[in-house]
């Protein structure tokens, strides 16, 4: 197939891919976003409104099914989420904050905490 082709029709696949999101967290003239860790997020943004430590299920290996809470909680170490609610202010929606392993791995908006 003729090179100008095959890179024209690379180019048009490139622009029609969705692009990457990553949702930051804009406070005190810092932006805080996925990856930082906890004590980041404390120095650009303060204290949240509301904090909240959660154990996420535990799977078994390459497969969908969770392990049952017996074995769970007795043999399989639990991973812990936290949730961090900032209240940004009127006219802005309230912000969640969740990490995983001590590092932010969302950021969403929204009225209500879920």
């Amino acid at each position: 197939m003729n090179p100008r082709i095959l890179l024209a029709i690379a180019a048009v696949a490139a622009l029609l891919a969705p692009p990457a999101r990553a949702e930051s967290l804009r406070c005190n003239g810092s932006s805080a976003g996925e990856g930082d860790s906890r004590t980041a997020v404390l120095y650009k943004c303060g204290p949240p409104l509301l904090r909240d430590v959660q154990c996420a299920p535990v799977y078994y290996v390459q497969t969908l099914q969770p392990v049952p809470e017996p074995f769970a909680s007795s043999f399989v170490p639990c991973l812990p989420v936290e949730e961090w609610l900032y209240e940004r202010g009127p006219g802005n929606l309230v912000a969640t904050v969740r990490f995983r392993s001590g590092v932010v791995q969302s950021i969403t908006y929204g009225q209500q905490p879920r």
